[in-house]
């Protein structure tokens, strides 16, 4: 049985730093229809000064862990403020997957100009459609839709970027901004041959979750986490831009990073915690079970129901340290004496994977498979082999019997 503790969690400092009127002078493209249609460099100079902006923002400054560090909030960049900053661009939105699908459809309910570019008549195209996205309106073959764009988002799948950089990379026309969620093409450009153009903005957004997340989120008018970076400022306003295109696409606040420390800690943390690692956990431990005796249901409601429904909730919400606080005084003994015992079998294994994702071990696997013809096939057959699992298949049966299911 859990109880909860009164006791209270650490409190943040915050210090908030006087910041100047939040006025760009800075000229980007602000183009008109010859240049939307044509993508030219010539009709791409016609720049103009974007109209200053009145309001001001207060920089905070945050201790994390007695490391401070400046974020950006939803509440700096309001539905107006946003509209008025890019009211003369035209986010052309490339690739229409998991994120492509969120970012896209946020900044469309907010009001932004924003198109797709995918493969006409693909499955993507369908799915596009589906969602409202009107052929020839604001749906659009890729290079139409880059041509088209002031701010080309690339959210296509790392090995397709790859694919299309050289059809892509000459429509990058001065006065543009090229827009990423993942430093995996531009940091590894010796093995994906992304290496993006040096006179124009490069920005990158990326939400901490997947597409589905960061429009479910923005629909229940919560926010996701997101980072951000430039790899290029043509300009000297790619920061602000960054910052503005994140809560655009429905992030809640926005902290500072490189696209190498992008790419780094993202490959690292799918491999690992966040899903390599805990679904190998999950099967240690069911395995266990089982062998040991235990029913199917048994050790699916110890190893993950328990887990999911019960006590991660609690980790998000409050802390490690209450979740801790929230347990009996057996199940705490327990945990307290074990954790640095896993802590300390599994920090080679995390130190290797890290190893292996800084020097492009990771990277070359995943474009040499992604790559292949026949991909989705052997992908289909890994996801399914997982589906097949008992520890899966029991826990279908066990999530029917949630009484929200009922």
């Amino acid at each position: 049985m859990f109880r909860v503790s009164g006791r209270r969690l650490a409190a943040v400092t915050r210090s908030v730093a006087s910041r100047r009127t939040l006025a760009s002078s800075a000229t980007r493209g602000v183009v008109g229809m010859e240049a939307l249609a044509t993508g030219s460099t010539s009709a791409l100079r016609n720049l103009a000064v974007r109209a200053p902006l009145v309001s001001k923002r207060g920089l905070k400054q945050i201790s994390f862990g007695g490391t401070t560090e400046p974020v950006y909030e939803r509440a700096d960049w309001p539905i107006e403020k946003l509209r008025e900053y890019f009211k003369n661009d035209t986010l052309a939105l490339i690739g229409y997957g998991s994120q492509g699908h969120g970012q896209g459809l946020n900044l469309r309910d907010n009001g932004l100009n924003v198109i797709v570019g995918v493969r006409k008549d693909g499955a993507s195209w369908k799915a596009a459609i589906e969602d409202g996205w009107v052929p020839g309106k604001n749906l659009f073959e890729v290079e139409d839709a880059a041509k088209r764009g002031t701010i080309v988002m690339n959210l296509l799948s790392d090995a397709a970027q790859s694919e299309t950089w050289p059809k892509l990379q000459p429509l990058l026309t001065e006065g543009k901004t090229l827009y990423f969620s993942h430093g995996f093409s531009p940091v590894f450009k010796d093995l994906t041959h992304v290496a993006p153009p040096t006179n124009i903005d490069v920005i990158l957004v990326a939400p901490k979750g997947s597409g589905r997340t960061v429009r479910s989120l923005f629909k229940e008018g919560r926010g996701i986490n997101s980072s951000y970076a430039v790899w290029n400022d043509a300009t000297g306003n790619a920061h602000e831009k960054a910052q503005a295109l994140a809560v655009a696409i429905g992030s809640g606040y926005v902290y500072p990073t490189t696209f190498e420390k992008e790419v780094l800690s993202d490959l690292y943390g799918e491999r690992g915690c966040l899903m390599g690692a805990i679904h190998g956990m999950f099967l240690a431990q069911y395995e266990v079970l089982r062998e040991n005796g235990h029913s199917p249901s048994e050790a699916f409601n110890e190893t993950v129901e328990e887990a999911t429904q019960s006590l991660y909730p609690l980790i998000g919400q409050r802390g490690m340290d209450y979740m801790y606080d929230a347990c009996s005084t057996t199940a705490r003994r327990g945990a307290l004496d074990w954790y640095p015992i896993f802590k300390d079998a599994l920090k080679p294994v995390f130190q290797d994977l890290y190893a292996s994702t800084k020097n492009g071990s990771e990277t070359k696997r995943a474009l040499e498979y992604n790559s292949q013809p026949d991909y989705r096939q052997k992908l289909e057959s890994e996801l399914d082999t997982i589906r097949n699992l008992e520890i899966w298949k029991v826990g279908k049966e066990v999530r029917k019997l949630r009484p929200e299911n009922n």
